[in-house]
């Protein structure tokens, strides 16, 4: 019998890089992997469902699955995660000292839908009580005009959430103090610039980002691998397939963070950051899998319902494949 062709299309990352040079193989797959920028695979992947296989963005993944029109079907194959305390920027001649100093204050951010706001807002709302209606939204592009969320919004009428401008960009308007901060996953330009009054909310982000995890036990997922739906309908057997070959191709990736012998990763003191992250995290700190997920994956869901994104509370079940709802990793 004929390999399957399929199309992965997701970044580069350490944890992929294994079936990108065939060490890895997907079983039954002949693979064509194409290694794209986060933005670009999911704008080709929403717009135009290009690719058989794609890295997706969860909120929207969440958003799509409570309207039941998610075009793809989720495997717990969790590309992306990142604490998001970094990404608060704000104006330092603002007096905002904290994150309760948010309430009231003009915000930019690029989609107001996008995960790594949908992360922010959950934080600032669980552990700083500021609620997302407690914040005037401003939304648009960071450095080019024009951007926009990817699907319809679900937010009440009077919802503070404005666009900008057509030729105005957030980093543009927070270097000239239209926005008092500024949640976004890429710096914004005028950070640093040596001119501008702009800081993160926390410039040590990392000890802060520590902290979080141990009062909350969360992770934060950003990204996940999907089959689309037509595929998974016609080729069932394929999410198994996925998930097994992620999964190695992952385990590869972490033990090279130890690697000591010569080191594999451009880090000096990698092996020694692995042991710190273990020590706090666990052995194995970046789960794949339904269960060592479901704490994360419950608040993800109930941050969407909360902040008027999803249009009902999703069962973290739907998400995903059927088939690997009880597979643990390989």
């Amino acid at each position: 019998m004929a390999r399957l062709a399929i199309t992965i299309a997701s970044w580069n990352y350490d944890r992929v890089q294994a079936i990108i040079d065939g060490r890895v193989q997907v079983e039954g797959c002949e693979v064509n992997y194409l290694a794209l920028r986060p933005e670009e695979t999911f704008h080709r992947a929403y717009i135009n469902r290009e690719f058989e296989v794609s890295e997706i963005g969860f909120s929207n993944h969440i958003i799509a699955t409570s309207r039941g029109e998610a075009d793809y079907v989720a495997l717990p194959v969790f590309l992306s995660r990142l604490f998001r305390h970094s990404a608060i920027y704000i104006r330092t001649d603002r007096d905002i000292r904290g994150p309760e100093d948010l309430a009231g204050r003009k915000v930019g951010v690029p989609e107001y839908q996008m995960t790594a706001a949908l992360w922010v807002r959950g934080m600032l709302q669980d552990l700083y009580g500021v609620k997302p209606q407690g914040i005037q939204w401003r939304q648009g592009g960071l450095e080019s005009p024009g951007r926009k969320d990817k699907m319809a919004m679900n937010l009440p009428p009077d919802f503070p959430l404005e666009s900008i401008g057509p030729n105005e960009t957030l980093s543009a308007l927070l270097a000239r103090g239209a926005l008092d901060a500024l949640v976004t996953a890429a710096a914004p330009s005028c950070y640093r610039d040596g001119r501008t009054p702009i800081a993160r909310l926390f410039e040590d982000y990392e000890s802060a980002e520590r902290e979080y995890f141990r009062r909350t036990g969360l992770f934060p997922i950003m990204h996940a691998l999907a089959i689309r739906r037509d595929v998974h309908e016609r080729h069932p057997w394929l999410a198994s397939s996925l998930v097994k070959a992620f999964a190695e191709a992952k385990d590869l990736a972490t033990r090279d963070l130890e690697e000591v012998v010569a080191l594999k990763t451009t880090l000096p003191w990698v092996g020694a950051q692995a042991r710190a992250t273990r020590e706090l995290m666990g052995e194995d700190f970046w789960p794949y899998g339904l269960e060592p997920n479901r704490k994360v994956l419950e608040a993800m869901t109930r941050y969407s319902h909360e902040q008027g994104l999803s249009v009902r509370k999703v069962a973290i079940e739907e998400l995903f494949a059927r088939s690997t709802l009880a597979q643990t990793v390989i």
